[in-house]
């Protein structure tokens, strides 16, 4: 577990790091994402990076995991940092202390409960396809009040996978060797699952209570 959340911990802070510099450099950001083959890129390699390491962790080896993952971290950085285009800096680091305190408690209490959680994995699953869905809708509508239900949808979502993720994780750590390369790659994979959770937190909590820029 120590390791999962440090790998977990490294990747937030390329993210973050990488997210302030590019988002607080005009030129750089227009350079990066003002074209929009340059933002379908990087989507398209986070998706790959996602899909890749989902599927073929067994055969890769520890370098390559970790690779992928860094590297995860440090575009998402790049799409992220968009987010000081419309919030303010003040907002953006209130948020993120929130988003962290939170993260934490239902963390604390994913590794602790006795409770088990396994039967909320296909709950939660298919509520974030639903809210998936309702985005989509939403594109085309443009609903303000349907974009605030989603955020909060995604919000109570994004909550119950970090609580969920958590007892799994430390469920697999009871299972063997903690130092195997499998134990390693399964650090990292969980470490990928914890990072996506606290992300989309952070960004839907940024939706709901972020202050916007005036310009």
């Amino acid at each position: 577990m120590t390791r999962v959340f440090s790998w977990m911990t490294f990747g937030l802070l390329i993210t973050a790091i990488v997210a302030y510099v590019v988002g607080n450099d005009p030129a750089l950001i227009r350079s990066l994402l003002g074209g929009g083959l340059s933002v379908g890129a990087i989507f398209i390699l986070q998706f790959g990076l996602v899909l890749f390491m989902s599927f073929g962790i067994n055969k890769m080896s520890v370098a390559t995991a970790t690779f992928c993952f860094l590297l995860y971290s440090f575009t998402m950085g790049i799409t992220t940092s968009v987010i000081y285009m419309v919030y303010t800096s003040e907002s953006i680091s209130q948020i993120f202390l929130i988003t962290a305190a939170m993260f934490a408690g239902l963390a604390f209490y994913g590794a602790v409960t006795k409770k088990d959680l396994s039967g909320f994995g296909t709950f939660l699953f298919m509520g974030l396809l639903g809210g998936l869905v309702a985005t989509v809708i939403n594109f085309w509508v443009h609903s303000s009040g349907l974009n605030m239900i989603v955020s909060y949808l995604f919000v109570f979502i994004f909550a119950g996978l970090t609580v969920y993720d958590t007892q799994r994780i430390k469920s697999f750590a009871r299972m063997g060797d903690t130092e195997s390369d499998v134990a390693h790659k399964m650090a990292i994979m969980g470490a990928l699952a914890l990072y996506l959770d606290f992300i989309n937190l952070f960004l839907q909590l940024l939706r709901l209570m972020g202050d916007r820029r005036r310009n």
